[in-house]
């Protein structure tokens, strides 16, 4: 098994970077590795959907099914690939902490590369730490930027 822990501070309010990150379809404008979120389905407060990524040079499109459970309470959600891919699993926690510079968001993520796979979990974990850290950046941009035009909220 192996895993990845990745965190990023946003300096806006705690209701604002949980909206936006917890709203899977607007992902493709959030996430700039996303050209498609579906919502197939909601059970309670489990969401299951599909992502599709922009193609590759070569026109290839890659995408996936995954379920994901808010816990706004805990600030926490769970989340499963129910169709795996390269992974024989692949889990991930999100969680938010209020900080005194904003509302540290953390993903982790812990997975295992199918065996017989050109690259391995250390080359995945390379991968995903690097595409991770692109995108939370990005996600911290653009929450920022939305809380720059919102009116300041007690919290």
């Amino acid at each position: 098994m192996a895993a990845t822990d990745n965190a990023i501070v946003i300096a806006a309010p705690m209701e604002l970077v949980w909206d936006m990150t917890n709203d899977v379809e607007s992902w493709p404008e959030l996430f700039s590795e996303y050209a498609k979120a579906e919502i197939l389905g909601r059970e309670g407060a489990t969401i299951t959907f599909r992502l599709t990524l922009h193609p590759d040079e070569d026109g290839a499109v890659w995408h996936w099914v995954s379920e994901r459970t808010p816990d706004p309470v805990r600030r926490t959600v769970r989340a499963r690939r129910i169709e795996t891919g390269p992974f024989e699993f692949m889990n991930l926690l999100w969680t938010y902490a209020q900080t005194d510079a904003g509302v540290e968001m953390r993903w982790r993520q812990e997975f295992a590369v199918r065996s017989g796979l050109p690259f391995g979990d250390k080359e995945m974990t390379e991968r995903l730490n690097t595409n991770t850290r692109r995108e939370m950046l990005r996600i911290k941009e653009l929450v920022e930027k939305a809380a720059a035009g919102r009116p300041a909220v007690n919290r």
